[in-house]
């Protein structure tokens, strides 16, 4: 069985030079809708940090907390942050991405660029949880066409998440997970591994969700009843436990 950890470590130090996940970071952030001001973003899945750094720039935030699974990504991370992030608004985390290391309710923004095809379906309820009422969403999906991963990373894709044909498909995905207001651009990447890609956006319009993934669903649950006043302060339902969308 594939060690995920190990995986991304050995990729860390070469992550980079694929210019395509900072162009693509770059392209996410850019098309986000305005945010209120002095946000909190997550970034899931960030890597050596692009988005988190596009975020930082483009954005008025306050808080960034940036989780990757991989030591060797974070301290790359790190390492870049002493000149992209001198005042330290982006927290490095060693952490899965699902569930996010974050309480319900708690996010105006999640990103996640480069990286949902390794999380799969319940990273998206997860990210239900995260956010505010309101809040936006934002990840890139590579298209069917162009989605070849190799060696260990071909058996650490998620497999409850197909790669989209088109954007009408990539759309699906998000509005089945139950966000709404979505959006989907294509992005073309060229060079010597020319690709396609669909940005995709939404809205988390309800602070509900409903979850197939028992971790999630237990995390949200006992985040609602340590909350003073239980979810009546917030109009929030009970997760019901229902099999979700995957």
């Amino acid at each position: 069985m594939i060690n995920p950890n190990a995986a991304f470590d050995e990729l860390a130090p070469n992550y980079d030079s694929d210019g395509s996940h900072r162009t693509l970071a770059e392209r996410l952030v850019a098309g986000l809708a305005p945010l209120r001001a002095k946000a909190t973003v997550l970034d899931v899945a960030t890597g050596t940090g692009a988005a988190a750094f596009a975020a930082l720039r483009r954005l008025d935030i306050t808080r960034v907390v940036a989780v990757d699974i991989s030591e060797g990504m974070i301290q790359r991370a790190r390492q870049a942050a002493t000149t992209a992030d001198p005042t330290g608004r982006i927290e490095w985390q060693v952490a899965a991405g699902v569930p996010a290391p974050m309480p319900a309710g708690s996010a105006d923004l999640v990103l996640c660029a480069s990286s949902l095809q390794f999380l799969g379906r319940a990273a998206l309820t997860d990210w239900l949880r995260v956010l505010r009422p309101g809040g936006q969403v934002a990840f890139t999906l590579t298209s069917a066409a162009c989605f070849r991963p190799s060696g260990a990373f071909a058996e650490l894709a998620a497999a409850d998440l197909p790669m989209p044909a088109d954007e009408q498909q990539a759309a699906r995905i998000a509005g089945e997970a139950g966000f709404e207001n979505v959006a989907v651009t294509t992005v073309e990447i060229a060079g010597d591994r020319p690709k396609v890609v669909f940005l995709v956006y939404g809205t988390a319009e309800e602070a509900k969700f409903d979850s197939g993934d028992e971790q999630v669903s237990e995390l949200v649950i006992q985040e609602r009843a340590e909350r003073p006043g239980g979810d009546q302060d917030r109009g929030v339902p009970e997760a019901d436990g229902q099999q979700g969308h995957a």
